[in-house]
Protein backbone atom coordinates (compact mmCIF):
# COMPACT_ATOMS: atom_id res chain seq x y z
CA UNK A 1 0.00 0.00 0.00
CA UNK A 2 1.15 3.46 -0.55
CA UNK A 3 2.80 5.59 1.76
CA UNK A 4 2.48 8.80 1.40
CA UNK A 5 -1.13 10.15 -0.41
CA UNK A 6 -1.17 12.31 -3.43
CA UNK A 7 -4.39 14.72 -3.47
CA UNK A 8 -6.35 17.36 -5.61
CA UNK A 9 -6.35 20.84 -3.77
CA UNK A 10 -8.74 23.22 -4.06
CA UNK A 11 -8.63 27.12 -2.82
CA UNK A 12 -5.93 28.98 -0.86
CA UNK A 13 -2.64 27.86 -1.71
CA UNK A 14 -0.50 26.38 1.65
CA UNK A 15 1.12 29.92 1.49
CA UNK A 16 -2.07 31.54 2.57
CA UNK A 17 -4.16 29.52 3.82
CA UNK A 18 -5.31 29.91 7.37
CA UNK A 19 -7.72 26.78 7.29
CA UNK A 20 -7.83 23.65 6.27
CA UNK A 21 -10.54 21.16 5.26
CA UNK A 22 -9.31 17.15 4.34
CA UNK A 23 -11.85 15.58 2.48
CA UNK A 24 -11.98 11.64 1.95
CA UNK A 25 -13.59 10.57 -1.00
CA UNK A 26 -15.77 7.04 -0.81
CA UNK A 27 -15.27 3.71 -1.99
CA UNK A 28 -14.12 3.25 -5.71
CA UNK A 29 -14.21 6.92 -6.29
CA UNK A 30 -11.17 9.84 -5.85
CA UNK A 31 -10.12 12.87 -4.84
CA UNK A 32 -11.79 14.74 -7.58
CA UNK A 33 -14.57 13.76 -6.80
CA UNK A 34 -15.73 16.23 -4.16
CA UNK A 35 -13.72 18.82 -6.13
CA UNK A 36 -17.41 20.54 -7.14
CA UNK A 37 -18.31 20.55 -3.99
CA UNK A 38 -15.09 22.30 -2.30
CA UNK A 39 -15.41 24.95 -4.98
CA UNK A 40 -19.00 25.75 -3.98
CA UNK A 41 -17.70 25.69 -0.25
CA UNK A 42 -14.75 28.27 -0.97
CA UNK A 43 -13.92 30.99 1.48
CA UNK A 44 -11.21 33.42 1.73
CA UNK A 45 -7.96 31.79 3.24
CA UNK A 46 -9.79 28.11 3.37
CA UNK A 47 -7.60 25.28 1.41
CA UNK A 48 -9.00 22.46 0.71
CA UNK A 49 -7.32 19.03 0.12
CA UNK A 50 -8.75 16.50 -1.15
CA UNK A 51 -6.71 12.95 -1.17
CA UNK A 52 -6.59 9.98 -3.34
CA UNK A 53 -7.35 6.66 -1.33
CA UNK A 54 -4.99 3.76 -2.46
CA UNK A 55 -5.93 0.74 -4.75
CA UNK A 56 -6.79 -2.24 -2.75
CA UNK A 57 -8.82 -5.50 -3.64
CA UNK A 58 -12.44 -5.49 -2.04
CA UNK A 59 -14.02 -8.34 -0.77
CA UNK A 60 -17.72 -7.21 -0.97
CA UNK A 61 -16.59 -6.20 -4.60
CA UNK A 62 -15.60 -10.07 -5.71
CA UNK A 63 -12.00 -8.85 -4.63
CA UNK A 64 -11.75 -6.31 -7.66
CA UNK A 65 -9.39 -3.52 -7.31
CA UNK A 66 -10.39 0.25 -6.37
CA UNK A 67 -9.37 2.92 -4.71
CA UNK A 68 -10.84 1.93 -0.85
CA UNK A 69 -9.65 3.51 2.05
CA UNK A 70 -9.91 0.26 3.84
CA UNK A 71 -11.14 -3.69 2.91
CA UNK A 72 -14.56 -3.90 3.26
CA UNK A 73 -15.55 -7.58 4.43
CA UNK A 74 -19.14 -7.52 4.86
CA UNK A 75 -22.11 -5.34 4.69
CA UNK A 76 -24.08 -7.24 7.55
CA UNK A 77 -24.58 -4.37 10.52
CA UNK A 78 -25.43 -7.07 12.90
CA UNK A 79 -21.78 -9.09 12.40
CA UNK A 80 -20.50 -9.62 15.89
CA UNK A 81 -18.47 -13.18 14.72
CA UNK A 82 -16.54 -11.54 12.59
CA UNK A 83 -15.14 -7.85 11.46
CA UNK A 84 -16.73 -5.84 9.09
CA UNK A 85 -13.73 -4.21 7.94
CA UNK A 86 -9.99 -4.77 7.77
CA UNK A 87 -8.75 -2.94 11.09
CA UNK A 88 -5.30 -3.24 9.84
CA UNK A 89 -6.32 -1.03 6.88
CA UNK A 90 -7.95 1.55 8.53
CA UNK A 91 -5.01 1.94 11.03
CA UNK A 92 -2.57 2.21 7.96
CA UNK A 93 -5.15 5.01 6.11
CA UNK A 94 -5.27 6.97 9.16
CA UNK A 95 -1.93 7.04 9.15
CA UNK A 96 -1.76 8.16 5.92
CA UNK A 97 -3.99 10.99 6.59
CA UNK A 98 -2.44 12.05 9.85
CA UNK A 99 1.35 12.62 7.62
CA UNK A 100 -1.64 15.39 6.21
CA UNK A 101 -2.81 16.57 8.93
CA UNK A 102 1.26 17.11 10.51
CA UNK A 103 2.37 18.24 7.07
CA UNK A 104 -0.60 21.35 7.45
CA UNK A 105 0.80 21.70 11.10
CA UNK A 106 4.47 22.09 10.22
CA UNK A 107 3.46 24.68 7.46
CA UNK A 108 1.98 26.90 9.87
CA UNK A 109 -1.98 25.67 10.25
CA UNK A 110 -3.07 25.56 13.68
CA UNK A 111 -4.35 22.32 14.62
CA UNK A 112 -7.48 23.74 15.66
CA UNK A 113 -8.06 25.10 11.60
CA UNK A 114 -8.25 21.86 10.85
CA UNK A 115 -11.42 19.83 9.91
CA UNK A 116 -11.79 16.26 8.44
CA UNK A 117 -14.43 15.71 5.85
CA UNK A 118 -15.62 12.76 4.32
CA UNK A 119 -18.34 10.75 2.46
CA UNK A 120 -19.40 7.52 2.88
CA UNK A 121 -16.36 5.43 3.58
CA UNK A 122 -14.17 8.62 3.38
CA UNK A 123 -16.56 9.58 6.46
CA UNK A 124 -16.59 6.66 8.39
CA UNK A 125 -12.89 7.09 8.53
CA UNK A 126 -12.84 10.50 9.02
CA UNK A 127 -15.01 9.89 12.52
CA UNK A 128 -12.43 7.32 13.02
CA UNK A 129 -9.51 9.02 12.81
CA UNK A 130 -10.91 11.99 14.92
CA UNK A 131 -12.30 10.46 17.77
CA UNK A 132 -9.13 8.96 18.29
CA UNK A 133 -6.73 12.03 17.29
CA UNK A 134 -4.35 13.88 19.95
CA UNK A 135 -4.54 16.70 17.39
CA UNK A 136 -7.66 19.25 18.61
CA UNK A 137 -9.05 19.47 14.90
CA UNK A 138 -11.76 22.33 14.46
CA UNK A 139 -14.11 19.66 13.65
CA UNK A 140 -15.23 16.54 11.51
CA UNK A 141 -18.16 16.23 8.79
CA UNK A 142 -19.33 12.85 8.20
CA UNK A 143 -21.43 12.08 5.26
CA UNK A 144 -23.31 9.00 4.73
CA UNK A 145 -21.42 6.26 7.26
CA UNK A 146 -20.82 4.79 9.82
CA UNK A 147 -18.39 3.81 12.77
CA UNK A 148 -15.97 1.75 11.71
CA UNK A 149 -13.59 -0.75 14.09
CA UNK A 150 -16.67 -0.35 16.36
CA UNK A 151 -15.77 -3.06 18.73
CA UNK A 152 -12.30 -0.69 19.81
CA UNK A 153 -14.08 2.70 20.07
CA UNK A 154 -15.02 2.85 23.67
CA UNK A 155 -11.15 1.62 24.77
CA UNK A 156 -9.44 3.97 22.14
CA UNK A 157 -11.68 6.91 22.58
CA UNK A 158 -9.85 10.39 23.31
CA UNK A 159 -11.34 13.57 21.77
CA UNK A 160 -14.74 13.49 22.85
CA UNK A 161 -15.25 17.58 22.87
CA UNK A 162 -14.66 17.71 18.59
CA UNK A 163 -17.63 19.38 16.88
CA UNK A 164 -19.38 17.00 14.53
CA UNK A 165 -21.13 17.20 11.48
CA UNK A 166 -23.13 14.42 11.06
CA UNK A 167 -25.35 13.48 7.66
CA UNK A 168 -27.28 10.95 6.06
CA UNK A 169 -30.41 10.20 3.29
CA UNK A 170 -33.35 8.79 4.53
CA UNK A 171 -33.50 7.07 1.50
CA UNK A 172 -29.92 5.56 1.34
CA UNK A 173 -29.92 1.83 0.04
CA UNK A 174 -25.68 1.96 0.06
CA UNK A 175 -25.10 2.73 3.88
CA UNK A 176 -28.25 2.20 5.69
CA UNK A 177 -30.44 5.23 7.27
CA UNK A 178 -30.23 2.92 10.54
CA UNK A 179 -26.22 2.73 10.67
CA UNK A 180 -26.08 6.07 10.49
CA UNK A 181 -28.67 6.88 12.93
CA UNK A 182 -27.53 4.36 15.18
CA UNK A 183 -23.85 5.54 15.32
CA UNK A 184 -25.19 8.92 15.96
CA UNK A 185 -26.95 7.84 18.99
CA UNK A 186 -23.89 5.52 20.17
CA UNK A 187 -21.62 9.35 20.48
CA UNK A 188 -24.37 10.98 21.64
CA UNK A 189 -24.29 7.96 24.62
CA UNK A 190 -20.67 9.03 24.85
CA UNK A 191 -21.41 12.49 25.90
CA UNK A 192 -19.93 13.56 22.42
CA UNK A 193 -22.45 16.38 20.72
CA UNK A 194 -23.37 16.29 17.03
CA UNK A 195 -25.21 18.49 14.47
CA UNK A 196 -27.32 15.56 13.24
CA UNK A 197 -29.10 16.14 9.55
CA UNK A 198 -31.53 14.30 7.81
CA UNK A 199 -32.24 14.29 4.06
CA UNK A 200 -34.90 13.11 1.41
CA UNK A 201 -31.99 11.29 -0.56
CA UNK A 202 -30.05 8.23 -1.18
CA UNK A 203 -26.59 7.67 -0.96
CA UNK A 204 -25.60 11.27 -1.97
CA UNK A 205 -24.97 14.51 -1.59
CA UNK A 206 -27.80 17.61 -1.64
CA UNK A 207 -27.94 21.45 -2.66
CA UNK A 208 -29.61 21.81 1.22
CA UNK A 209 -26.89 19.53 2.80
CA UNK A 210 -24.29 21.19 1.37
CA UNK A 211 -25.46 24.43 1.90
CA UNK A 212 -25.88 23.42 6.32
CA UNK A 213 -21.83 21.93 5.61
CA UNK A 214 -21.08 25.48 4.38
CA UNK A 215 -22.89 27.64 7.52
CA UNK A 216 -21.23 24.93 10.07
CA UNK A 217 -18.34 25.16 8.13
CA UNK A 218 -18.21 28.85 8.67
CA UNK A 219 -18.96 28.91 12.63
CA UNK A 220 -15.97 26.19 13.18
CA UNK A 221 -13.15 27.92 10.86
CA UNK A 222 -14.39 31.38 10.15
CA UNK A 223 -12.61 33.52 7.59
CA UNK A 224 -9.60 35.36 9.05
CA UNK A 225 -8.64 36.91 5.53
CA UNK A 226 -11.58 38.98 5.28
CA UNK A 227 -10.74 41.91 7.69
CA UNK A 228 -11.99 45.43 5.19
CA UNK A 229 -14.48 46.60 8.11
CA UNK A 230 -13.02 50.14 9.24
CA UNK A 231 -13.72 51.65 12.84
CA UNK A 232 -14.06 54.59 13.53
Amino acid sequence: MADVLTFVEVGSDSETCDAVVIWLHGLGADGHDFAPVAKILSSPGRRYILPHAPSMSVTINGGMWMPAWYDILSMDPGARDAPRESSDDVIHSTKLVEKLIENEIENGTPEDRIVIAGFSQGGALALHLSLRSKYNLAGVVALSCYLPVREKFESELKNTTIPIFQAHGRFDMVVPYFSGLYTHELLESKSIKINWYEYQMGHEVCNEEISDIGEWLNRIIPPLSDNNTNTI
